[in-house]
């Protein structure tokens, strides 16, 4: 199996990167589109892995939820986090700064397929995003590397706060980010994941990685620390990659089973505010068939599990 190779009819897609990202144009987010449009945008979403629209300032959080809604089954924001207690998780630079290659909510068993992150409020330079293709990352390893990986299960856990990874302030840490940093650890997930996953949809095998992840059982702390950073950085290779500058009215939708992405901290003290939605995912496969486990809590309340 592979990615969806038809052209599209409707609308225009634009391909910015060789391994990753394009742009898709005619589509006007809201309810009710038409579903040969939807069609298309997934498929385009599938072969690029991460596509983005421009010149959505009419959006609001309602038609970013009626969008996203028509890609799949929407979770609650977060699982630990409240968000907006429907589904907008707000990824503000008040409360934390997400620089750290992550895909995201890995630390539960059932991993969001999709991610809707839309700009809100952003600084006048700096703040773009980078994403990184892994299933690319994959496809280019050597034998060997592949032979390892297909092997390996890793522990991933939210006990690493990701969104807080900058150096305090000759401040302290101010009360915002002191109350994002309890609500966050207030509940621990720990699961244990295939290192390498197939794509539901595509059949593609994927690298499962980035900075959720805390142990290989088995193996010491040191070497779980070098085989994560032999991996980590394979994924992260500028050549599986592609940088995106936001401007207003943009929207960014990955498929967050074939990704990790990066936000640069580049910003200073600007605000900068974004407003995500997660589409409903599955519990992955390796290679072998084995499905990911939890190993502490229950993610029920916070996503619906998709069928493999």
């Amino acid at each position: 199996m592979g990615n969806p190779a038809s052209e599209p009819k409707n609308l225009k897609v634009t391909q910015v990167g060789g391994a990753i990202g394009a742009v898709v144009s005619g589509l006007r987010i809201g309810a009710d589109l038409d579903p040969a449009d939807v069609a298309e945008f997934r498929a385009a979403l599938l072969r690029h892995r991460v596509v983005f629209l421009r010149d959505q300032h009419h959006a609001t959080d309602a038609d970013q939820y009626a969008f996203a809604a028509q890609l799949g089954e929407v979770t609650s924001p977060h699982p630990t986090v409240r968000g907006d207690g429907h589904a907008i998780l707000p990824i503000d630079s008040e409360q934390g700064k997400a620089n750290s290659w992550h895909t995201d909510v890995t630390f539960v068993d059932r991993i969001p397929a999709i991610s809707v992150l839309r700009a809100v409020t952003l600084p006048p330079y700096g703040g773009t995003t980078v994403w990184a293709n892994t299933v690319a990352a994959y496809a280019d390893l050597h034998p060997a590397l592949k032979a390892l990986a297909g092997q390996l299960r890793v522990v991933h856990s939210n006990a690493y706060d990701y969104a807080l990874e900058r150096p305090t302030s000759v401040n302290g840490i101010d009360t915002r980010e002191e109350q994002y940093r309890e609500e966050f650890a207030n509940k621990v997930f720990r699961t244990e994941h295939p290192l390498v996953r197939i794509h539901p949809e595509t059949g593609e095998p994927s690298l499962l990685l980035g900075h959720f992840a805390q142990s290989i059982p088995g193996l010491s702390t040191a070497d779980f620390h070098d085989i994560f950073t032999l991996f980590q950085r394979h994924i992260t290779r500028l050549e599986h990659t592609v940088r995106w500058s936001w401007s207003p009215g943009d929207i960014a939708i990955w498929d967050n089973r074939s990704t990790q992405h990066y936000a640069v901290a580049d910003y200073d003290a600007h605000p900068r505010l974004l407003h995500r939605i997660t589409i409903a995912g599955d519990i992955p496969l390796g290679l072998d068939n084995t499905p990911s486990h939890p190993l502490e809590g229950d993610a029920s309340t916070f996503s619906p599990l998709q069928p493999t």
